[in-house]
């Protein structure tokens, strides 16, 4: 993204007397995108926060209101968790997972209908230049929350999940902050994650792949020196019969999709976004293809 874009209301607000900590946290990040926060005290007006998570535009509660959310009823709740996840609230996110466990919600129905439902939302906004980088990392870290918590009760329940994704990249490159975002809304939607890391050679992709047994094999690179390594480890996988049992998904600054056809890529992903979206198509393909 070449910048970040001011999508609040142009008209002012008096602030609230009565701002709780949810409401003055959302006040802040408002804020935040377009001034110094540093001079937040000294301002006498504020802008509203700017609609955006639901279609509807409306929130289950207003941002003035103290929402205490063990009194809210299950879809309450979840409406308010994608706002929260929308708003990058992790403690929010962590407590509406404990709520939900205690009220004998599986693991499995809170990452689907929650989380993963939550930051669908985020995902269309990102992709639409709604929300922007920094935004959607803090959506993903609230999101990291509640899987925390989540994980180990899916482990032991056996839950299915979308599909599974080994991510890493490749040589001589030691830029991870596209990788990291794209590892972040994958799990966000509902995949296993292994990223291996930055700076892999071939030899890191094909062990990895042999471990972990993934569905798809995503590689980044951010320079132009860079990125004709995929095509090293693509090559190998053909050598070495392994290209047809992987989905093989690019993408980085310098890349377009001429060039991920080019080296033999199943996707090339101009985004975060557009990977899971990608990601989810090709599994969902490749499942079906499997079952007939």
């Amino acid at each position: 993204m070449n910048g970040m874009q001011d999508d609040l209301a142009e008209n002012s607000v008096e602030p609230s007397k009565n701002l709780t900590y949810r409401s003055v946290s959302k006040l802040l990040r408002s804020q935040s995108s377009q001034s110094n926060c540093g001079d937040l005290a000294k301002t006498a007006k504020m802008p509203p926060r700017a609609d955006g998570p639901h279609s509807s535009g409306k929130r289950p509660m207003s941002d003035e209101e103290d929402i205490v959310l063990s009194e809210l009823n299950d879809e309450e709740l979840v409406e308010q968790m994608f706002d929260d996840l929308y708003d990058g609230l992790k403690e929010e996110i962590e407590e509406g997972v404990n709520i939900l466990l205690e009220r004998g919600w599986t693991p499995y129905d809170i990452l689907t209908k929650a989380l993963v439902g939550g930051m669908t939302v985020v995902g269309h906004d990102f992709r639409d230049g709604i929300l922007f980088v920094p935004e959607v990392l803090l959506a993903a870290n609230a999101m990291k929350g509640g899987m925390f918590i989540l994980k180990p009760l899916l482990a032991e329940t056996g839950a299915p999940r979308v599909g599974k994704m080994v991510i890493g990249t490749v040589k001589g490159d030691i830029h991870d902050i596209g990788k990291n975002l794209v590892a972040m809304m994958m799990e966000g939607a509902g995949f296993e994650v292994v990223d291996i890391g930055i700076n892999n050679p071939v030899e890191n992709y094909l062990e990895a792949l042999e471990t972990e047994q993934p569905d798809i094999l995503g590689m980044s690179a951010l320079l132009t020196t860079t990125m004709p390594y995929m095509k090293v480890v693509i090559d190998t996988m053909v050598e070495q019969g392994l290209r047809e049992e992987y989905i093989v998904l690019v993408g980085g600054a310098p890349l377009n999709e001429e060039f991920g056809k080019a080296i033999g890529a199943d996707g090339y992903c101009r985004d975060a976004a557009v990977a899971v979206e990608m990601a989810k198509d090709f599994v969902s393909r490749k499942h079906n293809q499997l079952a007939g």
